[in-house]
């Protein structure tokens, strides 16, 4: 088959044709979401806590929380592996709403401090943090200050920048830095031909002019290469008949683009963020180090007539504040659960980090941007393990259903086995494409793959902890 017919045939090109054709369908399935996003973010904050005797089909404030932190949260990871990022650009209801407001707005042009590469890393974090400290898991109010908060937030960035862009969600966006990541593992992918798209400024589309496309994630489509930046969303399949959708190796971002494309904050984003700060994240509440040190903390306060921590008079938008409910946050409560996550985060990410970085040594001669590179084979236990950490707040609420969940510690174990070997290729086909590339010897590469299996069980001592060891 040439080159210039690949992006006119084939059962998956035609299938992004379709979503070119039929934008109008798209755009009214956004709103859709909206509609049903706005439904299940807003009434729930203004209804009364529900008590243990509701149902998540008999009370809206249980359904919309198993809606957001059981099914949508968790699955739209998953979905990123699977699919690309086709919720980001079919689905999101930030994404909609943020590019509804660049098309009214002031098209200002997008600053510099916008721009900064960090942006992922630290809205992610904060984010995190910020959504432990108010219990964004089972509290509507917060459910509507955090997520309310960044819709919000993309709706003003969206009036502010860009004309009809998607200036949120390609520099602010809470989790873009994560999906971009899990989208270099998805098999789907928006390809570009690059001959064809240069034929095209003689011949056209179809001997037609060519009509421009409005990417509204701002990539620049003729040098698009993976999927990480790319929110599927079809409008330019089949632009200068040079684009397509079609199917690639789930290894081949990661292992063929991830030198070039790799960077610092990325490597953050691996190993401080959803293999430390998200960690943390879910294992305060199940930690018997976490109860400990709050016990000794309290009764040395106690003892030395410093009461003031012990109070809990914070307002629930910064700590978890429903006595109704007898959960309240003290300062000291709040203060811990801060500082447990960050700790966690930088123990997990400095561990990861060393044993990255002596495999990279291993391989040769240091070069920084290897080191980012390698750190990319971690990405499928990185993404699992959010998966997993989320997936148990859905488990806890089938539980109260009283449903069957005997088969669920087999499931959580099968999972992690899948990511562990994923990982492990993906650190094999790098080590290989190095080793080659500086003719290194064999023994380089062993000792650099047993330096990333160290890694790998750093990481897994974590999920064992929590699912086993605690339980």
């Amino acid at each position: 088959m040439s080159v210039m017919l690949a992006p006119r045939s084939g059962w998956l090109a035609e299938a992004g044709h379709w979503m070119q054709r039929h934008q109008t369908v798209i755009r009214n399935v956004q709103w859709v979401v909206v509609l049903i996003y706005a439904l299940l973010i807003l009434v729930p904050a203004f209804m009364p806590l529900p008590d243990d005797t509701v149902h998540i089909w008999s009370n809206l404030t249980v359904f919309a929380q198993f809606v957001f932190w059981g099914i949508w949260w968790p699955f739209v990871l998953l979905s990123m592996v699977m699919l690309g990022r086709v919720w980001c650009g079919v689905l999101c209801p930030e994404g909609t709403l943020s590019e509804f407001a660049s098309k009214h707005g002031l098209g200002r042009p997008i600053p510099r401090w916008m721009r900064w590469g960090g942006w992922p890393f630290v809205a992610f974090g904060l984010t995190t943090i910020y959504g432990q400290m108010v219990s964004v898991y089972q509290y509507p109010k917060a459910v509507l200050l955090v997520l309310g908060g960044s819709t919000v937030a993309a709706i003003v960035i969206g009036l502010l920048y860009g004309r009809e862009k998607r200036v949120w969600c390609k520099y602010l966006c809470p989790v873009n830095g994560v999906f971009a990541l899990l989208a270099r593992l998805a098999p789907l992918r928006y390809r570009v031909d690059e001959q064809a798209w240069r034929r095209s400024y003689t011949q056209g589309e179809h001997g037609h002019r060519v009509i421009p496309v409005n990417c509204a994630p701002l990539v620049p489509l003729r040098n698009m290469k993976g999927a990480s930046a790319c929110h599927m969303c079809g409008r330019c399949s089949g632009h200068r008949d040079a684009i397509a959708l079609t199917w690639r190796s789930p290894a081949q971002e990661v292992v063929e683009l991830g030198e070039e494309a790799a960077n610092r904050w990325d490597t953050a984003l691996i190993l401080y963020g959803l293999l430390g700060i998200a960690i943390g994240a879910f294992h305060w509440t199940v930690s018997p180090l976490f109860v400990s040190i709050k016990q000794s903390l309290a009764a040395w306060l106690i003892d030395h007539d410093i009461m003031w921590p012990l109070q809990t008079n914070a307002p629930w938008f910064i700590f978890t504040h429903y006595p109704q409910q007898n959960d309240a946050f003290s300062w000291l409560d709040g203060g811990l659960v801060i500082g447990y996550i960050v700790i966690t985060g930088l123990l997990y990410g400095t561990a990861l980090l060393a044993c990255v970085a002596m495999g990279n040594l291993l391989l040769g001669r240091w070069r920084t941007s290897r080191l980012h590179h390698f750190a990319q084979a971690l990405i499928p236990l990185a993404g699992m393990g959010v998966f997993l950490g989320l997936s148990a707040t859905t488990v806890s609420l089938l539980r109260a259903e009283h449903l069957p969940l005997g088969w669920v510690p087999d499931v959580r174990l099968a999972l992690l086995a899948i990511a562990n070997t994923a990982s492990l290729y993906l650190a094999v086909k790098i080590i290989v494409k190095h080793v080659y590339g500086i003719s290194a010897g064999v023994a380089r590469g062993v000792g650099a793959l047993l330096c990333f299996v160290a890694g790998l069980a750093v990481v897994d001592s974590a999920w064992w902890l929590m699912f086993w060891g605690w339980a």
